[in-house]
């Protein structure tokens, strides 16, 4: 019997220099896409599919990523007394109930299957979730909704996916495919950032997993791998090697990668323009500001 996915590995250890000098002093994963942190729409996102515990990889400097899902009395008093019932009730789906929340430490920068192992003994012999935050998917269903619906069918393995042009195959992990059926691809393979003459495919793992606890015993024997980290990658492909199922979804929905400047502007825009209460005044400064770039070209 296929068990329920509960859990869910949140690895936001890195340092986040892409960010610099930003991220000096604030945690990437709280810096805000509109009004909410980039994290709060992963939580959202892994609530929505059913995650019931939350397992946060952490390093040095990330206090304020704790603090922001503790509660705030005083705040949440002003708000009371101001009569602002909708911004209190917005403030309340920051909080996390004691005991769903845990923290784990990563010592070393030794990379995603290093961050995702860190936190072995917390996941014991259940299948679990892993998300990245830097990853926001915008879309009408969830995307780790429509993975939990998808792996109640199939069982195994399985990661979300989505082509990349061929020049980019090399800034992910690729799938070698061996059945496409649709929105659920079948994998023989996956390959670790490989060059576009080497790549099997333009499927690329984008950053949201469901993986069985044998991931784990896998990431117990690997060495590190290319550039010089632990891989996640190269653990899902050893289940593949033993003979057990990986699937790959094709989600519906848009991605922004807001690991990137370039991409969180973008997501920024995306989103904005989502809002009813921001969308009129954001669509016309926005064509304004092309038509001035146009003018000035």
């Amino acid at each position: 019997m296929k068990r329920k996915v509960t859990k869910a590995i949140f690895p936001v250890a890195g340092l986040g220099t892409r960010f610099l000098p930003a991220t000096k002093s604030v945690p990437k994963e709280i810096m805000t896409l509109v009004d909410r942190p980039l994290i709060q729409y992963a939580i959202d996102e892994a609530r929505a599919a059913g995650i019931k515990e939350f397992i946060f990889v952490t390093s040095r400097g990330k206090g304020a990523l704790e603090d922001y899902f503790d509660t705030a009395p005083e705040l949440e008093n002003a708000l009371r007394r101001s009569g602002k019932t909708a911004l209190l009730e917005e403030l309340k789906n920051t909080n996390m109930e004691s005991g769903a929340i845990a923290y784990i430490r990563q010592h070393r920068p030794l990379g995603l299957g290093h961050a995702v192992w860190c936190a072995r003994r917390l996941i014991a012999n259940e299948p679990f979730a892993v998300i990245l935050p830097d990853d926001v998917i915008a879309a009408e269903k969830p995307c780790l909704q429509q993975m939990t619906e998808a792996y109640a069918e199939t069982g195994g393995c399985m990661v979300a996916t989505m082509e990349v042009p061929p020049d980019r195959v090399s800034a992910y992990g690729i799938l070698d495919v061996r059945e496409d059926m649709g929105n659920m691809v079948s994998v023989q393979g996956m390959v670790e950032k490989p060059s576009s003459k080497d790549a099997p495919s333009n499927l690329a793992v984008i950053g949201r997993y469901i993986l069985t606890p044998r991931v784990l015993q896998n990431l117990n024997r690997i060495k590190q791998g290319s550039g010089g980290e632990v891989q996640l990658t190269d653990a899902i492909a050893e289940e593949i090697h033993h003979g057990r199922d990986v699937f790959a979804l094709r989600f519906r929905g848009q991605r922004f990668d807001c690991g990137s400047k370039a991409g969180f502007l973008q997501a920024t825009v995306a989103f904005g323009l989502s809002r009813e209460d921001l969308r009129d005044e954001f669509a016309q400064y926005l064509t304004e500001m092309v038509a001035l770039q146009k003018a000035a070209q």
